[in-house]
């Protein structure tokens, strides 16, 4: 049928649904945005935890890039959560730069680098970006910044946006692991 939705592949490519953006939260789910944030990088170890070179360069779902790419996919994007979170609190509204996803992961060293380095790498930077974030005001969480493509959102905002990243990614691992 012409217009319906394949539930099949949108179950694979969202395990945990789509991110649904909200204009604000509370301070209680601030804070569990903040958790899950916390929690991620054990998460993301323990979802990588004996995995090998082949489930490496296997795609975590049909379609999609090798786990390999994912792991160093998430550093990469969180590292930019950091630095945007860091760019909001210290500009006024920052015009922040996006970046091609899928061009990043096809470079070097998304092949070439162990994705354990870039597990470290996550969890630095979440360790950094949690102890940021557990500083701020509710007015600091309140600053803007605009995204090109999906224009103004707040730190809060943000925030939400990569707690929901970071655990669909991990989920995107752990669904390769139980269908291997």
């Amino acid at each position: 049928m012409s217009g319906t939705p394949d539930v099949t592949s949108d179950a694979q490519r969202y395990p945990i649904g789509r991110f649904q953006r909200q204009a604000e939260f509370s301070s209680e789910q601030r804070a569990g945005h903040i958790a899950r944030l916390a929690a991620q990088p054990a998460d993301l170890a323990a979802a990588m935890s004996g995995l090998d070179t082949a489930d490496y360069a296997a795609p975590y779902r049909d379609g999609g890039w090798t786990v390999r790419q994912l792991v160093h996919h998430m550093a990469d994007s969180h590292a930019n959560a950091y630095i945007r979170v860091k760019l909001a609190l210290t500009e006024h509204e920052p015009m922040i730069k996006p970046y091609d996803q899928d061009a990043w992961v096809a470079l070097a060293d998304s092949e070439l680098v162990s994705p354990l380095v870039s597990l470290t790498m996550f969890t630095a930077v979440h360790e950094r970006l949690v102890a940021v974030l557990q500083s701020l005001t509710p007015q600091q969480f309140a600053r803007r910044l605009v995204h090109p493509e999906n224009g103004p959102m707040t730190i809060d905002q943000l925030v939400g946006l990569y707690a929901w990243h970071g655990d669909h990614h991990v989920r995107h691992i752990q669904r390769y692991r139980e269908t291997r």
